[in-house]
C-alpha cells in the first residue's frame, strides 16, 4: 500500500469502517486526483502538488464532516451513466435501479410515460435513452431539482420534457395522457429519522425524503387519483416503496380501482415496488 493511501485510510478511519475508508480511498485516488486503477492497486505512490494536497484535506474534512462522496464529487452512477448530482436532489439508489430495470422489461417501447418527482432525473433519462421511441415527460415541484435534472438531459442527450409541478394540488389538463406513471416519491416517516445515517439525514433533501407519520401513503394516494385521469386504458402505475406499507399500498390502489396490484421485492429480499393497472 502506498503512504498516499495509507494516509487517507488513516484519516478517514477515524469517521469509518475500515471497508468504507478502503472503498472511498480508491475513489479519491483514482476518480477524483487522477491516479491509475494500475498504479494504484499495484501501490504505487502519488506525489501531489501543493493545489491538489489542497484538495485532498477538503475532501477528508468534508467526508469526516459525513457529506456524501457522490455530492463532493457532483456526480453518480445509474445503470451505466454519469448523472450529475447536488444535495438539492436525491443521490440514486440501487433499488431504484432495479425499478428501472423492471420497467424496461415490461413497458412498450413507444409509451407516454411520466416520471413524477423526478430529482435528478435519473429514472427519466434513463427511460428517454433506452426506450428512444418513448415521450418521456417529468415532474418536480423543486426547481433546483428541475435544474439539475435538465442538465443531466441536455449532458446524456436524452429527449425528456420537464415540467414544474406540484402534484398535491395539479389538476390534470385532458392533453394530460400516459400509458406509463412512474414514482419514486418521499416515503421515509419522520419516525424513522433516529435509525438513519448523518450522511442521508445531514445531507440529502428533506422534501424528497419524509412524509408525515400520520399520512405515510399521500403521494401514492395522490399519484393513483390522477393515474386515474390521467393513464390511458391498460396503463400502469410504478412505485417504489417504502418496504414497511407495501401491503397497504397495494389495498389503497386496489380500493382506488386498480387492477392487477401486486408487490415486487428488491434484490434484499424487501417488499420494494409495487406495480398496477389501471
Amino acid at each position: 500500500m502506498n503512504a498516499l493511501n495509507q494516509y487517507v485510510r488513516n484519516a478517514l478511519q477515524k469517521c469509518y469502517s475500515a471497508q468504507e475508508a478502503a472503498n472511498l480511498s480508491r475513489i479519491i485516488c483514482c476518480e477524483m486526483l487522477g491516479q491509475s486503477t494500475v498504479d494504484y492497486y499495484l501501490g504505487k505512490d502519488m506525489i501531489l502538488s501543493p493545489k491538489e494536497e489542497k484538495e485532498l484535506e477538503s475532501i477528508l474534512s468534508r467526508l469526516c464532516n459525513s457529506e456524501p462522496i457522490q455530492y463532493i464529487q457532483g456526480t453518480a452512477r445509474f445503470l451505466g451513466r454519469t448523472f450529475r448530482v447536488s444535495p438539492g436532489v436525491l443521490i440514486p439508489r440501487p433499488e431504484t435501479e432495479e425499478l428501472v430495470e423492471l420497467m424496461l422489461k415490461d413497458v412498450s417501447p413507444s409509451s407516454r410515460i411520466l416520471d413524477i418527482g423526478t430529482g435528478s432525473g435519473c429514472i427519466a433519462v434513463t427511460l428517454s435513452k433506452e426506450l428512444p421511441e418513448a415521450q418521456v415527460t417529468a415532474w418536480d415541484i423543486s426547481e433546483e431539482a428541475l435544474a439539475i435534472a435538465r442538465s443531466n438531459n441536455e449532458l446524456l442527450q436524452a429527449s425528456v420534457r420537464f415540467a414544474l409541478c406540484d402534484i398535491l394540488t395539479y389538476q390534470p389538463a385532458p392533453s394530460d395522457r400516459f400509458d406509463v406513471i412512474v414514482s419514486n416519491p418521499p416515503y421515509v416517516m419522520e419516525a424513522e429519522k433516529q435509525d438513519m445515517e448523518r450522511n442521508v439525514l445531514d445531507w440529502e433533501p428533506f422534501l424528497a425524503l419524509f412524509v408525515p407519520d400520520s399520512d405515510p401513503l399521500r403521494f401514492y394516494r395522490r399519484i393513483g387519483e390522477l393515474g386515474l385521469k390521467m393513464l390511458a386504458a391498460g396503463g400502469k402505475l410504478y412505485f417504489e416503496i417504502n418496504r414497511a406499507f407495501g401491503e397497504a399500498t397495494v389495498a389503497m390502489l386496489r380500493a382506488q380501482g386498480y387492477a392487477d396490484a401486486c408487490i415486487r421485492k428488491d434484490i434484499s429480499g424487501n417488499d420494494r415496488y409495487v406495480i398496477a393497472e389501471r
